[in-house]
């Protein structure tokens, strides 16, 4: 009631002014904790859950090869913050215990942000400066937008002399003196002894001279005393912070890497608004309902500063924790929000502890009512208010106690420290960590998602290790907090290990992507003489086209080259497709797109660098005794033994994850000199392969006579897929290389050398779209293969067995000669992708053997692999086979084509099902024209010769 009856013979009692809706001391009852134990278990399920169900859909959609569906992401997202939200706001306004309302109040406010920015992840994971920059506005308007609507109610902000403390909306609802022990213990005086100085009686205020325009208080009430307490966050809590959040980041540093200048930026920027975002939703209003407080003689609260205990570490830090999983769920592009959840989230009991090391300006905060003066005798009652207490209502930026006419602000105790620890630590999730990269195309040796997880295990790991230390450090009652200069040298100290780290061990400099800028014009090769065959007719072939390529990308490259250099833009040009990349994140690509010249703009995925290389994939099978079944299969054994035919006089190039040249079944077959190998991505001087698949798939087209189709033929190599994943610049530095070798560190537009190209490609890859390829990126680069007569062999890809998934290139192209798998019982194999192509072409063209086959792997062993990389370097082997047996036919495309599809022997078809959808329009897009018969095909070319 806002006023009270005088008692008999005495003064006007005050109130002390609580919350709207007060607790009753034993805070509602065990159900509402219980409640919210529940409330808390199923927002952490539900958004580790959703997060991880959702990510793996999309890697096995990513696998498999199928369309990346745009809605999945937003669609979690609205559905994880509902799932939480509800359940979440219920906690926040039916319990009356304070602190499950502040825990459910956190835990809405978790879950609306992660609603809100998970909506980003509709933003392509190619733009991620967009993505970042996108995270640090809403983030910052999130954490605006809670402050703005948690301030004081509209009459806090009216003027001091229109404010009527009377007619404050609390004093509805505050309880009877009887409800206060405090106060009633703190009105009876104890015998003999005089008031301390804090509760000496305040001198009456004159009232000021009368105002037209203000209501002038009864004389029998004096003027409104306002007495303001500011706290803030003890500079010590935030050393100590800024220490723990650099604890976090240290794994990170250590075996993450950043990526461009751009990116980094924007990724600084989102990771400092998602430290502000929870600094709003865990502010001092949040920890009032678990912190408690300290009395001094006659039971008036005195706190200078929180006081810690098991309740606010263990329990407030458990419950931060809630609202920083929800948090961390909404964070980062696919991938990039799991490692997140195990840094962020552990980071509450550090959190809780800290609150301990932040303290108010005053030591109390106590209202005194100037009134009649007591009797002689009597002590001048005053109230003292305890700030635990009388922090605002959720929803409120600071609250004010008035006790009579006296009123009392006070501010919660500042969450400056949370700001400095999540915004710290949620830069190894934002900014040293690629979310492309964390993948499962990855996943099969030490790479990124590996390292990935093993930094987040790290964080993990300190965290515990934070709140331990924290927790039993700061956390106990009566713990003393060190000083300023101790919280300092520590923060100091972690600084310079983190920078020297980061230096020495960790992977310094900026690793982000490049542009591949296609220009407009491309190529003409007609009317070059694609009827010049045999050895000499290719290479005059080969030098023709090799001319008007680099002809071609001289003149119409020439301004854009100009235009970068002045803007001091690393680049680097190419003429096998009429490209360009750059160095340069959106900025740079935007004003790109906007050229006359430029056709579009791709991203060339650049990998970031590993803190410590894999080991590639080692045999561990002895050599094989007998040719293998494949070869068998195909009759290349026959080829050898009956018509005396291995491959000779034809070379092969294979671009792959590299070759290991000293490997028995490949040493020998080496070209040699200085244009038969290249490394674009490691600069290698020799043949190496630090994967294992390029080794695998060059032996089985070349190596000796238990595993190779041609074992007397020659290879030049070339590494274009150093980790699994390549760009369409890397593809290409290879591809020119196989067009015109050139010697180490060389121009390849001035030293390219056409004549020694390879007649024979194998190709075991693909460049799919989040690599950066279109899908007619390379088919430029495969005509000019076609025009120079090089005969170019393709994989149709492992992404079956769904009709139409032969579409990531090279395998969709008409000169490309598409293989599939078949198995040893001459099935096509369930992975093996089907055509039709995008545009309408029958592929595969052929299929080879495909599964368990076994071939050279590096360090000298063997191993099975299974894939259409397996089957595809069959065929190269095949078309050497038929070119030594008929040099006549080197460079005879068509002609060699044709043979190889008119001898094939029937392969059975697979189906994912019998529907009319899954036949895929004919069994020619599932088998091709059928399983090649390299015995058949060499004795049709030798007979072509005669």
């Amino acid at each position: 009631m806002p006023n009270q009856p005088w008692p008999p013979g005495g003064t006007r009692q005050p109130w002390p002014v609580g919350p709207g809706r007060p607790a009753p001391p034993a805070g509602g009852g065990v159900w509402p904790v219980v409640a919210a134990a529940l409330v808390g278990v199923w927002a952490v399920g539900t958004t580790v859950g959703s997060q991880s169900i959702a990510w793996l859909v999309e890697q096995v959609l990513l696998v498999a090869g199928l369309d990346q569906q745009n809605w999945l992401w937003p669609t979690i997202a609205v559905a994880n913050a509902l799932l939480v939200g509800v359940p979440a706001g219920l906690l926040a306004a039916l319990p009356r215990s304070p602190a499950v309302r502040a825990a459910g109040r956190a835990w809405l406010l978790g879950a609306i942000a992660l609603g809100a920015l998970g909506l980003l992840r509709a933003i392509p994971p190619t733009l991620p400066e967009v993505y970042l920059a996108g995270v640090a506005v809403v983030a910052g308007l999130a954490a605006l937008l809670i402050r703005h609507l948690g301030g004081r109610p509209s009459q806090a902000r009216q003027p001091e002399s229109a404010r009527q403390p009377e007619q404050h909306p609390q004093l509805e609802h505050h309880p009877r003196p009887a409800q206060h022990p405090q106060l009633a213990q703190a009105r009876q005086p104890e015998p003999n002894r005089q008031p301390e100085p804090e509760q000496q009686p305040a001198q009456t205020r004159q009232p000021e001279p009368e105002q037209p325009a203000k209501t002038r208080q009864p004389e029998s009430e004096s003027a409104t005393i306002r007495r303001t307490e500011w706290v803030r966050a003890e500079p010590a809590a935030i050393g100590l912070s800024v220490a723990a959040g650099l604890a976090l980041l240290l794994p990170w540093v250590w075996l993450g890497a950043l990526g461009g200048v751009l990116e980094t930026a924007c990724g600084l920027l989102a990771s400092a608004a998602v430290g502000w975002l929870a600094a709003t939703v865990l502010d001092g209003r949040f920890w009032a309902g678990y912190e408690r407080t300290t009395a001094r003689r006659g039971g008036a609260p005195a706190p200078t500063r929180p006081v810690g205990g098991a309740r606010l570490v263990l329990v407030g830090g458990l419950v931060a924790g809630v609202a920083l999983a929800l948090v961390a769920g909404g964070i980062g592009q696919s991938g990039a929000q799991l490692a997140a959840l195990f840094v962020l989230p552990p980071a509450g009991f550090a959190i809780a502890a800290l609150r301990v090391a932040s303290r108010a300006t005053r030591p109390t905060a106590v209202t005194d009512q100037a009134r009649p003066t007591a009797a002689p005798g009597q002590a001048q009652p005053t109230a003292v208010v305890d700030p635990a207490q009388s922090t605002a209502a959720p929803g409120q930026a600071r609250s004010t106690a008035a006790v009579g006419p006296a009123q009392v602000e006070l501010r919660p105790v500042g969450a400056a420290p949370v700001g400095w620890l999540v915004g710290i630590a949620a830069v190894g999730p934002l900014a040293l960590v690629d979310p492309e990269e964390i993948t499962l195309l990855l996943s099969g040796a030490r790479d990124v998602p590996y390292w990935t997880a093993v930094a987040a295990a790290g964080s993990l790991a300190v965290a515990v290790l934070l709140g331990i230390g924290y927790g039993f450090g700061f956390g106990r009652a009566g713990a003393s907090v060190p000083r300023r200069a101790v919280a300092a040298t520590v923060a100091g100290v972690l600084l310079v290990a983190t920078g020297a780290v980061y230096v020495g061990l960790g992977a310094p400099g900026w690793h982000g992507e490049r542009l591949f800028v296609v220009l407009k014009e491309q190529v003409d090769l007609t009317g070059v003489a694609t009827g010049q065959t045999g050895p000499a007719g290719r290479e005059a072939r080969g030098r023709e086209v090799y001319r008007r390529l680099v002809e071609t990308a001289d003149r119409s490259q020439a301004d854009l080259r100009r235009d970068l250099d002045r803007l001091r833009l690393d680049h680097t040009p190419y003429y096998l497709v009429n490209a360009v990349e750059v160095e340069g994140g959106s900025a740079v690509r935007a004003w790109l797109s906007r050229r006359a010249d430029v056709d579009r703009v791709l991203v060339s995925q650049r990998l970031r660098p590993l803190p410590a290389g894999g080991s590639p994939t080692r045999g561990d099978q002895p050599a094989p005794t007998a040719p293998i079944w494949s070869l068998r299969t195909i009759g290349a054994d026959r080829v050898w033994s009956q018509l005396g035919v291995d491959g000779s006089g034809v070379v092969v190039g294979g671009s792959d994850s590299g070759v290991d040249g000293r490997h028995p079944a490949l040493s020998a077959g080496f070209r040699g000199g200085d244009d038969s190998w290249y490394d674009p991505w490691n600069g290698s001087r020799s043949p190496t392969d630090l994967g294992g698949h390029g080794t695998h798939t060059l032996a089985t087209a070349v190596g000796d006579q238990q595993v190779g189709v041609a074992p007397g033929a020659q290879w030049v190599g070339c590494v274009n897929l150093d980790r699994n994943l390549g760009n369409p610049a890397r593809y290409l530095d290879c591809l020119q290389f196989m067009l015109a070798p050139f010697p180490p560190g060389a121009d390849p537009f001035t030293a390219g050398r056409p004549e020694r190209a390879p007649q024979v490609l194998t190709n075991s890859w693909s460049c799919p779209a989040i690599e950066g390829c279109a899908r007619d990126t390379l088919q430029p680069a495969t005509s000019a293969f076609a025009a120079a007569g090089v005969f170019f062999v393709a994989a149709a890809g492992n992404t079956g067995s769904f009709c139409g998934s032969v579409d990531d290139p090279p395998a969709p192209y008409p000169d490309v000669l598409t293989v599939g798998a078949v198995d040893r019982q001459r099935r096509v194999t369930p992975f093996s992708s089907r055509g039709p192509t995008p545009g309408g072409l029958t592929k595969p063209d052929l299929v080879a053997p495909g599964e368990e086959v076994l071939s050279a792997l590096p360090g000298g062993g063997y191993g099975t692999l299974s894939g259409t990389s397996m089957a595809t370097p069959h065929l190269a082997g095949v078309v050497a086979l038929m070119w030594s047996a008929n040099p006549a036919l080197v460079g005879d495309l068509e002609t060699t084509r044709r043979i190889l599809l008119d001898t094939a022997t029937p392969a059975e078809p697979t189906f994912r099902s019998r529907q009319s959808a899954d036949t895929c329009g004919s069994e020619g897009n599932i088998t091709g024209a059928g399983l090649v018969d390299a015995y058949a095909a060499v004795q049709a070319a030798r007979q072509l010769g005669r």
